[in-house]
């Protein structure tokens, strides 16, 4: 089954990042835009998917969602763009060691 990691960019034009079992994305779109979850979307509709991975393992989604919700906001815009370039080069730490990243495929999705 796997889960997908989803950004979706709100009316307000903050990004929320997510994650849902099962094979296809779209109700899950269509629930945030129905007002079915209370949390942070509903007074932000409507939302708009521009990202979305598939991954197989759970665990390696979750993981990615993690570490997807710490990302700047220039960083997220990045991977929107599928800018690996930059997704890399806002990565790097002040200290210069390159911090772990999850295993996105740089291969567009969405």
């Amino acid at each position: 089954m796997g889960i997908y990691v989803y950004m979706l960019r709100c009316a307000d034009g903050a990004f929320y990042v997510g994650s849902a079992t099962g094979d296809d994305l779209a109700p899950r779109i269509e629930q945030h835009n129905m007002g079915a979850y209370p949390g942070y979307t509903i007074n932000r509709r409507p939302v708009v998917l521009v990202w979305s991975q598939h991954f197989d393992r759970i665990t390696d989604g979750i993981a990615a969602e993690r570490q997807i919700k710490g990302w700047s906001r220039a960083k997220k815009e990045a991977l929107t763009r599928s800018d690996w370039s930059a997704v890399s080069r806002l990565a790097r730490r002040r200290g210069g060691a390159p911090p772990s990243e999850p295993n996105i495929d740089p291969s567009p999705s969405s």
